[in-house]
């Protein structure tokens, strides 16, 4: 590990837990570039699980609303 990282990975312990979870998902991303391997976060297992689950209930966003949304990202 090179000096910068630790000492980053040093001043990173005194953060607001929020911040260390940041720095945690940035981490993430550049290893699963490296590895074409993504390891999900808790927040986003436990938000995949909710969102299988509303779709399992028939549970779904409006498609008014998708249609408005996919007007919005049109190039």
């Amino acid at each position: 590990m090179n000096k910068i990282l630790k000492e980053v990975i040093e001043h990173a312990e005194t953060w607001p837990v929020e911040d260390q979870e940041e720095l945690a998902e940035y981490a993430r991303e550049i290893e699963a570039r490296r590895t074409s391997v993504y390891t999900m976060s808790e927040n986003e297992r436990a938000a995949v699980r909710q969102g299988l689950a509303e779709a399992d209930r028939g549970e779904f966003v409006p498609d008014e609303i998708v249609i408005d949304a996919d007007k919005r990202h049109e190039g």
